[in-house]
């Protein structure tokens, strides 16, 4: 087995927390490398476009979220085999990290802008994204996102719901997802309740 390092902000959520969960489910074994958001200027001087997270394989560096979460998905079984499965994980994962890419131009902005962009970015884009995301789910069984089992796909859509759940994000409301994609917010806590996921997390509250 390759040996894997995975590196990424100190906090449950954001881009390196699939593939977290992936490899954990999976039980594979990998060195989570954590660093507090302090240390992002020096981290990232060691990566190829200042970003996080990358993953070692056997030293070699890779970088792309959606890229190693897939990865992971792959050597856990969590990624399709069937090529149309595969793309139907595929768009949930890029549909994700548009709207993630969407909501991080929010970042940075303090006072009355923040307010102002993440009240429209409610209003628009969060709620188109989650309406589209709860017409996929419940199209394909109303349980999973893909080939009727447990995929990356739910990871990242689970990540992406925690945090907006999360009350992290100031103006854009806990009850969100709750209000205008109901099916994908109890899509959220069946994950949540899943065994492994559930042992993932209760490892960080001891």
């Amino acid at each position: 087995m390759a040996q894997l390092k995975l590196t990424y902000f100190d906090f449950h959520g954001g881009r390196g927390e699939p593939a977290r969960l992936a490899l954990h489910i999976g039980g594979i074994a990998f060195e989570d490398s954590r660093f507090a958001f302090p240390q992002f200027a020096e981290v990232r001087k060691a990566t190829p476009f200042g970003q996080v997270p990358t993953l070692h394989v056997d030293g070699v560096q890779v970088t792309q979220s959606d890229a190693i979460t897939r990865y992971a998905g792959k050597l856990t079984g969590l990624y399709p085999e069937d090529a149309f499965q595969a793309l139907l994980c595929d768009e949930v994962l890029d549909a994700v990290e548009d709207v993630n890419v969407k909501l991080g131009t929010s970042f940075g902005l303090t006072g009355d802008a923040l307010k102002e962009a993440r009240t429209a970015l409610v209003n628009g884009a969060l709620t188109q994204y989650l309406g589209w995301l709860q017409t996929q789910l419940l199209a394909h069984g109303g349980v999973f996102f893909a080939d009727n089992r447990l995929t990356i796909a739910d990871l990242k859509v689970f990540v992406f719901v925690q945090g907006l759940n999360s009350g992290r994000l100031d103006h854009v409301p806990t009850d969100l997802v709750e209000k205008v994609a109901p099916a994908v917010n109890a899509h959220r806590q069946r994950l949540a309740e899943t065994p492994a996921i559930a042992q993932y997390y209760a490892r960080f509250a001891a």
